[in-house]
């Protein structure tokens, strides 16, 4: 008899137990809505966009939050607060000025900032491209311009982990104004100060009066302003001047106390005084997953470099870059020996270089990638070659990743200290001067050096990446956002905490070629 009332209540038990689950199945919020065929997803400037079915969908204009997701272990000393923007500083929102203008790129931001999908080798494939377009695996991969990471930033931040309403509970406090967007439009030409600074400005202006500022004086606010830091700190003009390029964002007196994310810094301007911090240029590649940037790791380090070197450029007008001319030069005097790989930016137009798939097919088939000065020390290009595994060359220090991008050059493996070997430095003045030769100093690399200095570029390839945005990422791995917002959350700290901001010491990741 007592066997039979156990049964009973195991049934019991079996029946209440499938009750409460079905319960918790139907009720429970998705994070994600299922509709023809595609994942919709709400975040900033998408209106229901079905990003599977539609990858080319325009920017428009929703700032609804997204359900919150599940708070990790502890969020203590992590929360952000995102700044409810009004609509007027909406840049990209749909019919704004820097939407409607033909020199916008807003309407290069499809797929939260992504830009349009990298179709397959074997898929439909633009008339002029060859078989070097196979290096590209079929997922992960997107046409993104290089002023994206505005957009991409605002919709990582809306997925982040630890977010508050409250911004006195904030460690810091993010401000999501599309600063370079907003620029983009009359970067250049004969623009007065007033449509140079006036949108930044009214924006500065009604940051700064929120009470939200005032607890710090807005030294817990930060921003991306995705272009180099010079673009931002044009002088007020003398003389109804107009000429140049660029406003005075960063030299406003409302944005001395923020910290302002840039592609490019001022390297010699030290703390307290330095109000941008640089951060990699997006590149192509983003990732779902880390079995994904497994897959690509491997792919990098597999495939077959035929070029010693290569370059990625054009030359500048009456030889006004002429480390340029002699790159071009160099790859001239290379052809008898096929040691040169080059895509001429002035040629067609610059038709092969605005192809994602041939600049990174010929970045996968070299050894080193020759980075020079162009119209700043950084190039996109640079972050280009560590996703191709390709030595990067620089030919000047301030152009190197251990000047500019610190906190993302960095090496977790040895508790953030110095990196091993993993680019070369020439002077660019040794190289006009006729005393170094690139490909001499270049070939005397041996295999294994070669190899050592790639294999630790491979390993930098989660950090220089941003992940897709759109998704909860499958995995463990560390990548160029939670870099930054780490850092961010830390410089604060210590900024509130009244410590200074030092900097990084020297590392001996510099291995500089010379003649001898």
């Amino acid at each position: 008899m007592e066997a039979n009332h156990t049964k009973y209540l195991l049934y019991v038990l079996f029946f209440l137990g499938s009750w409460l689950l079905t319960c918790f199945l139907h009720f429970r919020q998705p994070l994600f809505h299922l509709s023809d065929g595609g994942v919709k997803v709400f975040l900033p400037f998408s209106h229901n966009v079905s990003f599977l079915s539609s990858p080319t969908a325009v920017v428009a204009n929703d700032w609804r939050s997204p359900p919150p997701p599940p708070p990790p272990l502890s969020c203590d000393g992590r929360y952000v607060h995102i700044v409810d923007l009004p609509p007027e500083f909406h840049v990209c929102a749909e019919g704004s000025p820097a939407f409607t203008s033909e020199h916008g790129i807003c309407h290069l931001m499809s797929n939260s900032g992504l830009g349009p999908v990298l179709l397959p080798a074997n898929g439909n494939r633009s008339d002029g491209d060859d078989d070097d377009a196979d290096i590209i695996p079929n997922t992960g991969w997107y046409n993104t311009n290089q002023y994206a990471l505005e957009v991409i930033f605002h919709h990582r931040m809306r997925l982040y982990d630890c977010l508050t309403d409250d911004p006195a509970a904030a460690a810091a406090v993010y401000v999501p104004y599309y600063a370079a967007n907003e620029l983009q439009p009359h970067t250049c030409g004969l623009f007065n100060a007033t449509v140079r600074d006036g949108a930044t400005g009214a924006m500065l202006r009604w940051l700064s009066s929120r009470p939200a500022w005032a607890a710090h004086g807005g030294r817990d606010h930060f921003m991306v302003a995705s272009k180099t830091s010079w673009m931002f700190r044009r002088s007020p003009p003398h003389d109804g001047d107009t000429g140049g390029c660029g406003n005075g964002f960063i030299l406003r007196p409302e944005t001395r106390n923020m910290t302002v994310l840039t592609y490019e810094t001022v390297i010699w301007e030290q703390p307290p005084r330095r109000r941008d911090f640089a951060v990699p240029y997006p590149s192509y590649f983003h990732p779902s997953s880390a079995g994904e940037v497994a897959g690509w790791q491997a792919r990098a380090r597999a495939a077959p470099r035929p070029w010693l070197f290569a370059f990625a450029g054009a030359r500048r007008p009456n030889g006004t870059l002429a480390i340029r001319d002699r790159i071009f030069d160099a790859c001239d005097a290379a052809a008898p020996r096929r040691t040169c790989g080059v895509l001429d930016c002035a040629a067609a137009g610059g038709a092969a270089c605005r192809s994602p798939q041939r600049l990174m097919a010929l970045f996968a088939s070299s050894r080193f990638c020759l980075q020079p000065l162009g119209d700043s020390f950084m190039r996109r290009s640079s972050v280009d070659a560590v996703m191709a595994g390709c030595i990067p060359v620089f030919f000047q220090e301030a152009s190197t990743f251990e000047k500019q991008y610190q906190w993302h050059e960095r090496d977790p493996d040895s508790g953030g200290g110095r990196r091993g070997r993993y680019f070369v430095l020439i002077d660019q003045d040794d190289v006009l001067q006729g005393k170094v030769g690139i490909e001499e100093a270049l070939s005397r690399y041996t295999d294994e050096e070669v190899a050592a200095m790639r294999e630790e570029e491979i390993k930098m390839i989660p950090r220089f990446l941003y992940k897709d945005p759109r998704v909860r990422f499958a995995g463990d791995m560390t990548d160029a956002f939670d870099i930054i917002v780490d850092e961010v959350i830390e410089r604060i700290r210590r900024i509130k905490e009244g410590k200074d901001w030092g900097r990084k010491g020297d590392s001996d990741g510099v291995v500089v070629a010379d003649g001898s």
